[in-house]
């Protein structure tokens, strides 16, 4: 979804680097698959598109923080104004 980003702290020899890759439009996520010593997070659409990829080498990656918006409860109960279950309100 909009807003979902991934970090990723990669050591640099001497130092340590950090990248961050964002889903920048609506209807876009942000997924992560390790294979074959290779970190790799893509952006992809809803169809399943890929847009853009960044690449580690695994034994490089230091962390990798998935960082999702927090999502609105969309459930049948948010709506209610805090009453229990069969309490009528006064018309």
């Amino acid at each position: 979804m909009k807003g979902d980003r991934v970090e990723i702290v990669v050591d640099a020899g001497d130092t340590t680097r950090t990248y961050e890759v964002v889903a920048s439009r609506a209807g876009r996520r942000v997924e992560t698959a390790v294979r074959r010593g290779v970190v790799e997070v893509s952006e992809v659409t809803r169809t399943g598109a890929v847009v853009r990829t960044a690449r580690f080498m695994a034994n490089r990656v230091l962390a990798l923080v998935e960082q999702p918006v927090p999502r609105q409860d969309t459930s049948e109960g948010a709506g209610r104004a805090g009453r229990p279950l069969g309490d009528v309100p006064e018309a």
